[in-house]
């Protein structure tokens, strides 16, 4: 498995140098390098989550998760950003406090570590370059991010070499930190419209039946839903009123829907004439005590 090896490299890359970046903040004095450090071992957690999480969520369903697992991938992302929201937090409280009672810095040290940093995280993102689940986006997304956090810091501290605004140091540390800190909270945005069944992003329901209703045969759709298993996979169920023969209709019906992105269609079918048992579709019918009339269907 491709993705879980990228994420293995990328997992140890993080941790490695996280545990680098903390002493080399300590060493230098500086907070941006130690905003940096929070940023990647938030990463190193989320992406050791992700590779364990992953593995999960290629499982194939069973009688307990008849859905399958992909949302365990998801639910990795919850845990990463949560991570990165209470790291970022952290950061950004260091940084003011450092605001106000300003410390010397080594400069030419700091500038060492921004070459380093740089260079590390180019590699780690060109390796998590490829893929597609929300998690594999979400991990090459931190790695972009440490790109520019470090190429912040090196520019920072070229400035501060010559300049002396030692007040650019916390500075830079928040903007670093804000930038991981609105990112966290769109991709928990994501991932929660998820988990509350949102009908995916981009899909437009009317849109789905207008093309459903086009189908020949269909005279009627109700009860549409639409549901995103991980951000890839789509779901759908539906209730189609048919005139026809209902095999070939449903095979028409799952093209259509495969179009718009709908892996798999659960299709329920009602002739003419028969009454949708479901109460809000049809109050008017259930005025009598509640019992249905059975249709006898002609053919």
């Amino acid at each position: 498995m491709k993705t879980e090896k990228n994420i293995l490299i990328a997992f140890l890359l993080n941790l490695s140098f996280s545990i680098f970046e903390v002493v080399g903040g300590l060493f230098t004095g500086s907070v941006a390098i130690l905003s940096d450090a929070v940023h990647d071992l938030g990463d190193a957690a989320s992406i050791g989550l992700s590779f364990l999480l992953e593995k999960k969520s290629k499982r194939q369903p069973d009688d307990t998760y008849t859905y399958g697992y992909a949302r365990y991938s998801v639910m990795g992302s919850v845990i990463t950003t949560l991570i990165l929201l209470f790291g970022s937090a952290a950061v950004i409280f260091g940084a003011v406090s450092r605001l106000i009672t300003p410390t010397e810095i080594h400069y030419d040290g700091m500038i060492l570590f921004a070459v380093v940093g740089v260079a590390v995280n180019l590699i780690a993102a060109l390796f998590t370059r490829e893929g597609e689940s929300l998690n594999q986006r979400a991990v090459n997304l931190h790695m972009l991010e440490d790109v520019l956090g470090w190429a912040l810091v090196l520019v920072g501290a070229i400035v501060m070499r010559f300049t002396d605004l030692s007040i650019l140091d916390p500075l830079l540390s928040i903007g670093v930190a804000l930038f991981v800190l609105v990112n966290a909270l769109k991709n928990l945005k994501e991932v929660l419209d998820l988990f509350l069944e949102k009908t995916p992003h981009g899909m437009d329901l009317n849109e789905i039946k207008e093309h459903v209703l086009e189908v020949e045969g269909v005279l009627d759709v109700h009860h549409v839903h639409v549901w995103s298993l991980d951000g890839q996979s789509h779901f759908a169920t539906m209730h189609v009123v048919i005139r026809g023969e209902a095999h070939d209709i449903k095979d028409k019906i799952r093209e259509e829907l495969k179009e718009h992105g709908i892996a798999h269609a659960t299709l329920e079918t009602e002739c003419e004439g028969e009454h949708c048992h479901e109460e809000h579709c049809h109050v008017e019918h259930h005025a009598t005590a509640g019992h249905h009339h059975h249709h006898h269907h002609h053919h």
